[in-house]
């Protein structure tokens, strides 16, 4: 980690979540002695897919995070402020301290926006009154407060209608909380309803099957299309609008598990480096931005037409790192990304459905056996083999 306070940049890195300090770490490990540099104001690393575990009361939350500078690359500055201004044409960007940096590559990922505000009731309400979301880390604990008390009435779990990080991750909260009120006693008088806003349970159909007959075993009432507008946090009450009919249904409930709608972050909606959705837009086989040249997106951010999933940026990775690097040297740009995310979907507490599959939403599957079926080795390989790989592996640029 460099103090310095240099104005250009070979390669400008913004963001150090797990795609900018994946892209970075491979960078360094290719091109050691290129001047590169990682935007970054946090001071903590999250693993946020244990959260889902850590809301069902699995793990402790502190096991999630980590020292962010135990994680910048060597060799890489580490600026440690905000991204405020995103200026491609003049090849810089402005940071929230009033720095303007300039860079000949330009590496976006600085993840995806969590608007908490867009659901009245929901940011001054979640943590309180029943009402908790596994999308945070100052929350998560609180889930678990929520499942483990419940004593029977309306558990309600929604999903909005937007992009979110990991599609399934609404779901799995679910059906852990499913199987604790069953365990404590409680599930013969309570209602378990999904109430999501999207058409289907799943995008793929392999595993959307999996996944409703699941449902269909533990009894949950799925209600799909149902968007959540508003939550009355006093009076128990969770506002939905039909995306059909367009009418409002109200649902009462005893605890509700919010995921909040999510979107671009707000300076990439300004920019001219928008699609018309606000992502970034990207060339969705060499991850090169179509405009700026420059440029290479990747992870939560970008508009790649694929889940928003640590999964999938482990595979963007190393072909944004080689696309880049045959850039730099004027080379076509030959690696290609095909669309490979993955979710593992949780079923119960020792099982899970291991969905994996690519742009065209053909299964792409790891292991040599049906990963439609719930299994308890992939539950073990979720809850403790990927954590391993991702602090050890992945953020160190092993792949």
């Amino acid at each position: 980690m460099s103090a310095n306070k240099k104005d250009h940049y070979q390669i400008l890195i913004l963001g150090g979540g797990t795609a900018g300090i994946t892209v970075a770490a491979q960078l360094r490990r290719k091109l050691k002695d290129y001047d590169l540099a990682i935007v970054e104001p946090s001071t903590k690393h999250y693993y946020q897919p244990l959260w889902t575990l850590v809301g069902a009361g699995v793990f402790p939350k502190e096991q999630s995070e980590r020292e962010e500078s135990a994680f910048i690359p060597k060799g890489a500055d580490w600026i440690q402020d905000y991204v405020a201004e995103l200026q491609p044409e003049h090849n810089c960007i402005m940071t929230r301290s009033g720095r303007r940096i300039t860079y000949d590559f330009l590496v976006i990922a600085l993840g995806i926006q969590v608007d908490w505000n867009k659901i009245p009731g929901l940011a001054e309400g979640v943590g309180t009154k029943q009402i908790c979301s596994n999308y945070s880390y100052r929350q998560v604990d609180y889930t678990w407060e929520c499942v483990s008390k419940f004593q029977g009435g309306t558990a309600l779990f929604t999903m909005p209608n937007t992009a979110v990080k990991c599609g399934g991750a609404p779901q799995k909260i679910m059906y852990l909380a499913d199987d604790h009120f069953r365990k404590s006693g409680v599930r013969d008088r309570s209602n378990v309803i999904f109430a999501s806003g999207q058409g289907s349970l799943f995008a793929v159909e392999k595993y959307r099957k999996s996944l409703e007959n699941v449902a269909a075993r533990k009894s949950i009432d799925i209600r799909l299309k149902h968007n959540l507008v508003e939550i009355k946090p006093d009076q128990k009450e969770a506002i939905f609008e039909h995306l059909d009919t367009k009418e409002q249904v109200t649902i009462p409930f005893d605890m509700i598990h919010v995921t909040p709608p999510m979107s671009a972050p707000d300076l990439i909606k300004s920019s001219t480096l928008a699609n018309a959705a606000g992502w970034v837009d990207v060339d969705k086989y060499t991850l090169q931005h179509p405009k700026f040249l420059n440029v290479f997106p990747i992870g939560d951010c970008s508009g790649l037409p694929t889940s928003k999933t640590g999964a999938a940026i482990r595979k963007q990775a190393p072909v944004l790192v080689k696309n880049l690097i045959s850039a730099i040297r004027g080379q076509p740009l030959e690696a290609k990304y095909d669309g490979y995310t993955s979710c593992p979907l949780v079923t119960g507490y020792g099982k899970l459905v291991l969905a994996e599959f690519d742009y065209e939403g053909k299964p792409q599957e790891t292991f040599p056996f049906d990963q439609s079926k719930e299994r308890l080795s992939m539950y073990l390989l979720k809850a403790y083999a990927l954590p391993r790989l991702y602090w050890h592996g992945m953020l160190r640029g092993l792949g």
